[in-house]
């Protein structure tokens, strides 16, 4: 029997230095489409200014906005279940004007430090309903806001932007539903 060289037993065949380099291939793709996850889950995006094209940072004020003052305005913040943070602000509202009140849209501009709006929300007020055991909120048509009656309200927001520079937002009165 002559002594030839074969290939399998030089190193193996063909087929499984093929199968070798597989794997490699199948990891650097997985590392490379997790990389690219990354990037864009932590890209933050650029603040429009905007919280869709119904309610830009320069919306008009309801007329009658000036009928409804906001005050004692009060920042809070807490944890919530899934390790976030949930802020809210809380206030007094009183009805200077001579209808009831079913209903208010405010708008919240939360501003970066250079002042530019870092996040911008448009969302209905809720009246706070009960202190105890925990501060309970309802919305306006629950418990319409008669003429010359005061209210304390909660606005609640799951997440803020990391630009915001953490001073008290601007609130303003978008719309004001009356019966």
């Amino acid at each position: 029997m002559p002594n030839e060289s074969h290939p399998i037993a030089a190193g193996g065949s063909e087929e499984s230095s093929r199968r070798n380099w597989l794997p490699l291939i199948i990891a650097a793709v997985l590392v490379g489409v997790v990389v690219a996850a990354g990037f864009l889950v932590t890209e933050r995006p650029k603040p429009t200014g905007t919280a869709g094209t119904l309610n830009p940072v320069n919306a008009a004020a309801d007329p009658d906005a000036g009928n409804f003052p906001l005050t004692n305005i009060t920042m809070s913040e807490s944890a919530n279940l899934a390790g976030g943070k949930v802020t809210y602000l809380d206030g007094h509202i009183a009805n200077k004007g001579v209808r009831v009140v079913s209903g208010i849209t405010v708008q919240v501009l939360f501003r970066n430090v250079a002042g530019e709006v870092a996040q911008n929300e448009t969302m209905p007020l809720t009246l706070i309903r009960t202190r105890e055991p925990y501060i309970d909120t309802e919305p306006v048509s629950a418990a319409p806001l008669k003429p010359g009656t005061e209210q304390d309200f909660r606005l609640i927001f799951d997440k803020v932007s990391a630009e915001w520079a953490g001073s008290t937002p601007e609130i303003r009165i978008l719309r004001v539903e009356m019966k």
